[in-house]
């Protein structure tokens, strides 16, 4: 019975034995970080840091459907997009108040999910795939047909965006740390959610949308909702991409990155919350180093990813949980 429970249901499983260990471990290590960057380059180390952390806020959101929803959303890159570009066309016209852009990606990125969600969640499996992809890449063209914003060549930012005119995104080390504030925010923000009535809805959908219905619960109001909160912190992320990045780009919400969010996920283990977030980590770890040594890195990735997915039984949180029980059974 065990050997036949899904792979999700052995994720959460495995979560909840770890309770907060795991995740004070990983925000442990990321605020310490900073330390160890007095000992390497530190710039290079702050800025790596930074990406990783901005898509893990954007694996933990995506998790929180595909997880905890079994919504496979192959665009939410769009959301990472739209919230960049928000940043960068509203720089690009002398408004740089964190006040004003932070929210104006977050509507745009909410708008978008709950239009696009309107429509793709009347559909299912493959279906819902592949209605998602065709709107991310919608927003892909768009965007490269923006000529005045730079088009397919992306947009440079003059200047990071500030705080009541204080330039807090121009010190690398205080960018990090707001970044590890919002992605330790985006973490118990969801951890809340699925704890929450609104979870729990959100998990029975997944394993009997018609029983829950049957309940009284309308199943497509649920699921818009969480969708447009999880494309809401994409939509952060983008946000934060734009500002450590000083460029947005059509790139940013390509399909490749779409596919990219989808990986991290399945590498650290879906639906744990934490599990995107080491995903994340080791996935642009990995990018990083085998890129040094070749253009061709997926080829050797590609295995390594197909590996875990095929013995971890629940990505690296899941062949942890394995390797532990092992160890004391």
């Amino acid at each position: 019975m065990v050997e036949a429970a899904p792979i999700e249901t052995r994720a959460i499983a495995a979560a909840a034995r770890a309770g907060v260990a795991v995740p004070g471990l990983i925000f442990g290590v990321l605020a310490a970080l900073p330390a160890a960057a007095v000992m390497a380059p530190e710039n290079y180390l702050l800025a790596l840091g930074t990406r990783i952390m901005t898509f893990a806020i954007a694996a933990a959101a995506l998790d929180l459907i595909v997880g905890y929803g079994a919504l496979v959303s192959f665009g939410h890159a769009a959301f990472i997009g739209l919230g960049a570009y928000a940043v960068g066309i509203l720089a690009s016209h002398g408004i740089g108040e964190l006040l004003i852009a932070l929210p104006i990606a977050l509507a745009a990125s909410v708008l978008f999910a709950l239009a696009t969600g309107a429509v793709s969640l009347r559909t299912r499996g493959v279906y819902f795939i592949m209605i998602t992809l065709a709107f991310g890449q919608m927003i892909f063209f768009t965007a490269s047909s923006l000529a005045p914003y730079g088009g397919d060549d992306g947009l440079t930012i003059a200047s990071r965006n500030t705080l009541f005119g204080l330039p807090i995104f121009k010190d690398p080390r205080t960018l990090y740390y707001i970044v590890l504030a919002a992605l330790a925010g985006t973490f118990f923000l969801c951890r809340s959610i699925v704890g929450s009535r609104f979870g729990r809805v959100l998990r029975g959908a997944k394993e009997n949308a018609t029983r829950m219905a049957t309940l009284g619960f309308e199943i497509y109001r649920f699921q818009l909702v969480a969708y447009a909160i999880s494309g809401a912190l994409c939509g952060l992320a983008g946000f934060l991409l734009a500002n450590a990045n000083d460029f947005v780009s059509p790139a940013y919400m390509s399909w490749q990155r779409s596919g990219e969010l989808i990986i991290m996920v399945l590498l650290g283990g879906i639906g744990t919350l934490y599990g995107p977030i080491i995903g994340a980590a080791v996935y642009l770890l990995i990018a990083e180093f085998l890129s040094q040594w070749t253009e061709y890195w997926q080829v050797i990735f590609g295995p390594f990813l197909v590996l875990v997915v095929l013995f971890g039984r629940g990505g690296l949180v899941g062949l942890f949980a394995q390797l532990t029980g092992k160890r004391h059974g």
